[in-house]
């Protein structure tokens, strides 16, 4: 005859595997003291946990300087800068160390335009320029937050304009991305367009007369590299406004190479510092130059390497089951404790109060028989009172 095995439920299933004692419900105690040890014990479990998943998903940042080792790479230019003078009458290109003809990096787009804007538009180009000075200044402060934020640009473009002016555009807006060799070179827009000469550089400015140039500018845009969270680009929201008609203006920019370490993978952008100057020129008082903007740029040599503060997953699952467990281990040597020190008082506080009705009990047998004794010596007066009488 063949027994049938009654099939296991899953409860059953998971007891039996596990690979420790545990003790019979019939040989345990529960106390209210244990009770509000279990309470205290989940709650700290609950903090724990969370601090531990928030420190995994959203760690800080560490970073440390490196030698930069890629050479080869390319250098990504993003530029949207209004320049108040007519497309015609200007050109913008790049020189770098390489001497490289210009056109090999790109073209930028000329747009016409108006270099007054809407109402709307100086709004959110004033309040643009406010939150990147601010950033700027409080960085060191706010760093780990725009780092963590996700977000790889703070505002938008600029509103589009709701109405078109009727008098012809004044202004020339340049835009768009070049793709740089990653060596010094020097960005510049300045009087006349660009003569494509082999082995030289230079701009048609000559019928130019000197009422005619404006080189009054609104930076919108001038990043290197792709947008990443936590970069701040200093000169965007950056606006040069000069009644003087041949002015020079020079941005002399350090660039730093940025690596960040993210899940998917490593990200290279580029993050940079400036220095300003404007000056007019006037051949007269010996201020000599070719009136524009200058964008001077050169690369350091480190890099920045940017990588979260944490461990691999694994170290952080065993450091969060090694909590876990020392906290319900310790829970019990408290709860053992405090059931130890709660007895121990209420053993002494209920001998001493019956010790004390001992001493009571005493003394009311004490005094009956004291009172039983008087009694009988007044009956035995009486009686001789009484037989003295007869």
């Amino acid at each position: 005859m063949v027994l049938r095995q009654r099939k296991k439920n899953f409860k059953e299933v998971v007891t039996e595997l596990d690979a420790f004692p545990k003790v019979e419900l019939t040989y345990t105690e529960r106390t209210a003291s244990g009770a509000s040890v279990a309470i205290l014990t989940f709650i700290c479990v609950v903090l724990l946990l969370h601090s531990e998943i928030t420190y995994y998903f959203w760690p800080s940042y560490k970073f440390r300087f490196i030698s930069d080792t890629d050479l080869h790479s390319k250098l990504k230019l993003n530029v949207d800068i209004t320049v108040a003078m007519p497309c015609d009458l200007i050109g913008a290109d790049i020189l770098d160390k390489t001497d490289q003809n210009a056109f090999i990096f790109g073209r930028l787009r000329e747009e016409p335009t108006w270099y007054e804007l809407e109402e709307h538009q100086q709004t959110f180009f004033i309040e643009m320029g406010r939150l990147n000075a601010y950033l700027r200044e409080e960085f060191h402060q706010l760093q780990d937050i725009l780092w963590k934020s996700g977000f790889s640009r703070l505002y938008g473009d600029m509103p589009a304009r709701r109405t078109q002016p009727t008098d012809p555009p004044n202004a020339c807006r340049i835009h768009g991305t070049l793709t740089l060799n990653k060596v010094a070179g020097n960005f510049h827009v300045t009087a006349g367009k660009v003569l494509p000469i082999p082995g030289a550089h230079a701009h048609l400015a000559s019928f130019l007369s000197d009422h005619e140039y404006n080189f009054t500018h609104r930076i919108e845009k001038l990043s290197f590299g792709d947008s990443v969270a936590g970069i701040i680009q200093p000169l965007e929201g950056e606006e040069k406004i000069t009644n003087i008609n041949k002015m020079t203006f020079h941005y002399f920019i350090d660039i730093v190479p940025t690596e960040v370490e993210r899940y998917i993978g490593k990200r290279v952008t580029y993050q940079y510092s400036v220095k300003e100057l404007a000056r007019p020129i006037s051949h007269q008082e010996g201020s000599h130059g070719t009136p524009g903007i200058y964008f001077k740029y050169d690369l350091s040599a480190m890099k920045v390497q940017v990588t979260s503060d944490r461990e691999g997953f694994f170290m952080w699952l065993v450091g969060v089951c090694a909590g876990v467990g020392g906290i319900v281990a310790t829970s019990n040597i408290v709860a053992l404790l405090i059931k130890w020190i709660v007895n121990t008082v209420c053993c002494t506080l209920a001998g001493k109060n019956k010790d004390k009705k001992d001493d009571g009990s005493r003394n009311i047998n004490g005094g009956g028989a004291n009172s039983n004794t008087n009694t009988k010596s007044d009956l035995n007066i009486v009686k001789t009172d009484a037989n003295g009488g007869s």
